[in-house]
C-alpha cells in the first residue's frame, strides 16, 4: 500500500486529537473527582450510581428530616406527660393529707383549692403543641385538647349532643347526708315554725347509686336518653326526671321507697341517680360486657373543659353568619369501629414509628369529676359546719331554764349528727380519691412508658440509619469517585505523550515529495 503524506497527516491529526480527548477526559476527572461526566462514559457505573444516589437520598430524608422531626414530637410529648404525672403525684399527696381526720374544715378548703389548681394545670398541659400541631388530639392537630378562654366569650356557645358508651361497671355510689331539716337555720331564725320539730332522727345518711357523666353543668332542657331503656316489673320504661339542684336530686333518691324504681338526672352535677330498686333491676337486666349508651346535651362551656370530639361520638352545632352549622364527630364509635388516630413517621425502609399519644391515653375526664365530687361534698361540710357553729353560739348564751334550751339542744344534736355524717363522708372520699388518683397516675405512667419506648426504638433506628448512610456514601464514593493519584499520573503521562506526538509529527511533516525530485 502506497503511503502518501496526506495519509500520514490525517493519521497524525487523528491520533493527536484522540490523545487530546483523553487528556481532556482525565483533566475533567481531575477537577470533578468523578469518573463520569455523562452516562455513556460507563453505563454500568452510571446505573449503579443512580441506584446508590437514590438510596443515599432516601436515607438522608429518613435520618436528617423524618427521624429528628419524630424525635422532637416525642420529646414534646414526653415533657407534657411528665408534667401531667408530676401533677397527679402532687394530687395524691394532697389527697393523703386530706384523709387526716384532725384537719379542720378550713384546712380541707385550702387543700381543695390547691387540688383544683393542680387539676387546671393538668388539663392545660394537654394543649401543648409541636410546630403548631397539638400533640394529643389525633388527626385533629389544629384543635386544642380542651376549650380555652375564648370559649367563655363566645356567644352563643356551641351545643354538643354527646353519647357516652358505658358498661354496668362504670356505675358507682356516693354517700349523701340529707340535712334538709336544718337548711337555712341560723342563730337569728332557729325559733321559726319550720325548725320547732327538728330532731336528730330527721337526719338521713344513705349511699346512692349513680352514673357520673363526663361533664357537669349540662343542659336541663334536654332529658338524657338511656339505651337499653330500664323497664319496671310491668315492662314499662322508667322515665328520667330532670332536676337542676344537686341537693334536691339526691333527696329524691334518698327518700325513694324500697321498691320504687326511680331515676333522676341532675344537670348541675352531671349525674344520673338511681334508686336501689332501679339499680338492682338494671344490674340484673344487662350483662357485664353489654354496652349502655347515654345521650345528653351540653351547651355551657368554660376554660379547661375537654372537647368532646376527642373522646365521644357527638354532634356539635355552632351559630355562623349563614345560620347553624352541625358537624358529626366519631360516628364510627357507635358502630364498634373506634378510630385510634395514630400518627406515624416513616423512618426507614418499610419502617414507621408512632409519634403521638391520644387524648384517651393521657387525659381522663375522671380526674376532673373526682375533684367535682370533693367540691360538692366540701360545700355541704362548710354549710353544716356553719350551722353547727351558729347553734353552738346560741346554746352558749342560754341556761337550762331558758324556754328555748330544749329546742336548741335538739337542733344542735341534729346538726352534730349531720356534721358527723358529712365529715366521715369527706374523710372516706379523700381516702377513695387517693386510690383514684393512684389509678390516674398509673395510666399517666403507662403513657410515659409507651412514649419512652417509642423514643428508645427511634434512637436505635437513628443509629442504624447513620451507619447505613455512612455505608451507602462509601459505596457511592467507590463507584463514582476517581483515584486522584492514579488520574494525576495518567494525565501527566498523556501530556508527555501529546507533546511528543506534536514534535514527531512536526519533524515528519517537514519532508515532502519535492525532497526526492
Amino acid at each position: 500500500m502506497r503511503m502518501t503524506n496526506k495519509i500520514m497527516q490525517n493519521n497524525s491529526l487523528y491520533n493527536i486529537n484522540n490523545n487530546k480527548v483523553l487528556q481532556d477526559k482525565l483533566s475533567t476527572q481531575m477537577s470533578t473527582q468523578k469518573k463520569l461526566t455523562r452516562p455513556s462514559d460507563d453505563p454500568v457505573v452510571a446505573i449503579r450510581a443512580l441506584r446508590l444516589r437514590t438510596s443515599v437520598s432516601e436515607i438522608s430524608q429518613f435520618y436528617e428530616k423524618n427521624a429528628p422531626d419524630a424525635e422532637s414530637w416525642l420529646k414534646v410529648t414526653e415533657e407534657a406527660l411528665g408534667t401531667g404525672a408530676s401533677v397527679i403525684t402532687d394530687l395524691v399527696k394532697q389527697a393523703t393529707k386530706g384523709a387526716n381526720k384532725d384537719l379542720t374544715t378550713e384546712d380541707l378548703d385550702i387543700l381543695l383549692t390547691q387540688m383544683k389548681n393542680l387539676r387546671d394545670e393538668y388539663y392545660s398541659t394537654g394543649n401543648v403543641d409541636y410546630a403548631g400541631r397539638y400533640v394529643f388530639t389525633g388527626y385533629r392537630t389544629d384543635t386544642t385538647l380542651s376549650f380555652t378562654e375564648e370559649i367563655e366569650e363566645q356567644n352563643p356557645q356551641p351545643v354538643y349532643s354527646i353519647t357516652e358508651q358505658l358498661k354496668i361497671g362504670d356505675f358507682d355510689s356516693i354517700n349523701y347526708t340529707d340535712s334538709g331539716v336544718l337548711a337555712g337555720i341560723s342563730q337569728n331564725n332557729y325559733t321559726q315554725t319550720q325548725y320547732e320539730k327538728v330532731v336528730e332522727q330527721d337526719v338521713l345518711n344513705k349511699d346512692i347509686y349513680r352514673i357520673r357523666l363526663a361533664y357537669d353543668k349540662l343542659s336541663s332542657g334536654v332529658t338524657p336518653t338511656i339505651s337499653p331503656a330500664l323497664q319496671d316489673a310491668g315492662g314499662n320504661a322508667v322515665g328520667v326526671t330532670t332536676v337542676t339542684s344537686a341537693d334536691a336530686a339526691y333527696r329524691q333518691i334518698a327518700n325513694a321507697g324500697a321498691d320504687e324504681m326511680k331515676m333522676v338526672f341532675c344537670s348541675e352535677t352531671g349525674e344520673i341517680l338511681l334508686s336501689d330498686a332501679a339499680y338492682d333491676k338494671l344490674e340484673n337486666s344487662v350483662t357485664t360486657d353489654q354496652e349502655i349508651r347515654i345521650t345528653y346535651t351540653k351547651d355551657s362551656w368554660v376554660n379547661g373543659d375537654l372537647r368532646p370530639e376527642h373522646y365521644f361520638a357527638c354532634t356539635a352545632t355552632t351559630q355562623e353568619a349563614g345560620g347553624p352549622v352541625t358537624v358529626n364527630y366519631n360516628a364510627e364509635y357507635l358502630n364498634g369501629e373506634e378510630e385510634s388516630q395514630i400518627i406515624e413517621y416513616d423512618v426507614g425502609y418499610n419502617q414507621a414509628i408512632r409519634v403521638n399519644t391520644t387524648a384517651r391515653e393521657a387525659f381522663t375526664h375522671d380526674l376532673d369529676r373526682d375533684i367535682d365530687d370533693m367540691e360538692v361534698l366540701m360545700t355541704s361540710l362548710s354549710e353544716i359546719t356553719d350551722t353547727k357553729a351558729q347553734l353552738e353560739k346560741v346554746k352558749e348564751g342560754m341556761s337550762e331554764d331558758d324556754p328555748d334550751y330544749d329546742l336548741v339542744t335538739r337542733q344542735l344534736d341534729a346538726a352534730n349528727k349531720a356534721y358527723d355524717y358529712v365529715r366521715e363522708s369527706v374523710h372516706a372520699l379523700f381516702e377513695k380519691t387517693i386510690t383514684r388518683m393512684q389509678g390516674h397516675l398509673n395510666d399517666a405512667n403507662i403513657a410515659v412508658t409507651d412514649n419512652g419506648t417509642r423514643s428508645s426504638r427511634l434512637e436505635l433506628i437513628s443509629n442504624r440509619l447513620m451507619e447505613q448512610k455512612t455505608t451507602f456514601r462509601t459505596l457511592q464514593s467507590e463507584n463514582e469517585d476517581v483515584d486522584i493519584t492514579e488520574v494525576a499520573i495518567q494525565l501527566t503521562s498523556t501530556e508527555l505523550t501529546y507533546e511528543a506526538a506534536l514534535m514527531a509529527t512536526g519533524k515528519i511533516m517537514q519532508t515532502s515529495l519535492m525532497n526526492y525530485i
